[in-house]
């Protein structure tokens, strides 16, 4: 079977402006630059097949845009081989565009002043579509995504979660194969989040479709995708299933309890105070030892509780964890 994407000792680096400190370093800039080399991905390599739902994640930094501009053909790598629906991203760009659908959350493919079923429908002459089928496959999409409201009204006046959710149907309108998708939940609120993650995960089990999904949010991870390939300074860290992944490294939760009372004290097995302030305690919780159930019980002994939140830890310390477990290893 042919794979979807197959990425084999792949490298970019950029070559970066050296700005000198100090008044008199912006005053030679003028007349003489010094550039330093800055590898954004060093030797990566991984497959996905057809169908796969995979997070593609890291922090800041790790590398995880640059390979989807790669895998998209936006950008050209400096050493490696990438083949993507068989085809070499970067020279066969074209081809490649029909094939594939983008979601970038911080970018937006929508005429900011037009509405969006406008936009729809010039995206279906730019993807040279057919006039009945696109109008098949628009309707099924606003029903599916819930966007018979919105289709008429500019874009300037949706909000973040409605903008996402016409960006998706934007991005699926020509059928791809494969879809990219670069931190589609970033800025948003915990329903709309669950709204797109629910979209998104059901529409690829329906059709089949491959996802290769980019976020620093946990709840995207485990909410949408089976497997997971983690980046760290533009090298493969870790790749394994979810569920892998949630016994290793996703066993703790962060509960964070607002309560009348000025102080909480709890004693039990895995739980420790991160942070506290008067009327609010920031816990975290090693579930294999206490579960949240037990957690959220103590706390109704102990306390009123004003607010109670249950949150995945920061994705920062997960890669932390799984980093430091490699950096272990013989």
């Amino acid at each position: 079977m042919q794979a979807a994407i197959e990425v084999e000792e792949l490298g970019k680096t950029f070559r970066v402006r050296t700005r000198r400190q100090g008044r008199g370093g912006a005053l030679r800039d003028l007349f003489a630059t010094e550039t330093r080399e800055v590898d954004a991905i060093r030797g990566l390599t991984f497959r996905i097949d057809p169908g796969e739902r995979v997070a593609f994640v890291g922090p800041n930094g790790a590398g995880k845009s640059t390979t989807i501009k790669v895998l998209s053909g936006i950008l050209h790598p400096t050493a490696g081989d990438v083949r993507v629906l068989g085809l070499v991203p970067w020279r066969q760009r074209r081809q490649l565009g029909f094939r594939i659908g983008t979601v970038f959350g911080q970018r937006t493919q929508l005429w900011y002043h037009l509405p969006a079923g406008d936009t729809f429908d010039l995206l279906a002459r730019i993807y040279d579509q057919d006039a009945a089928v696109h109008r098949r496959r628009r309707a099924h999409y606003v029903e599916a995504f819930g966007l018979g409201s919105l289709l008429d009204r500019p874009v300037r006046q949706l909000s973040l979660g409605e903008r996402m959710r016409c960006e998706l149907v934007a991005s699926l309108l020509h059928e791809p194969e494969i879809l990219f998708l670069d931190e589609p939940t970033i800025g948003l609120d915990v329903t709309a989040k669950a709204v797109i993650r629910d979209l998104i995960r059901d529409e690829s089990r329906t059709t089949g479709r491959t996802l290769l999904f980019t976020s620093h949010d946990t709840g995207d991870m485990e909410h949408v995708c089976d497997r997971v390939i983690v980046i760290h300074r533009g090298q493969l860290l870790l790749d394994q299933s979810v569920e892998a992944l949630r016994r290793g490294y996703i066993g703790r939760k962060r509960v964070t309890v607002k309560s009348e009372e000025e102080r909480l004290d709890l004693e039990l097995p895995g739980v420790r105070v991160v942070a506290r302030a008067p009327h609010s305690t920031e816990l975290d919780v090693d579930v294999a030892r206490t579960s949240v159930a037990d957690l959220v019980a103590a706390v109704l002994a102990r306390v009123h509780p004003l607010d109670l939140s249950v949150e995945d830890p920061p994705m920062e310390e997960i890669v932390r964890a799984i980093y430091s477990h490699a950096e272990a290893q013989p």
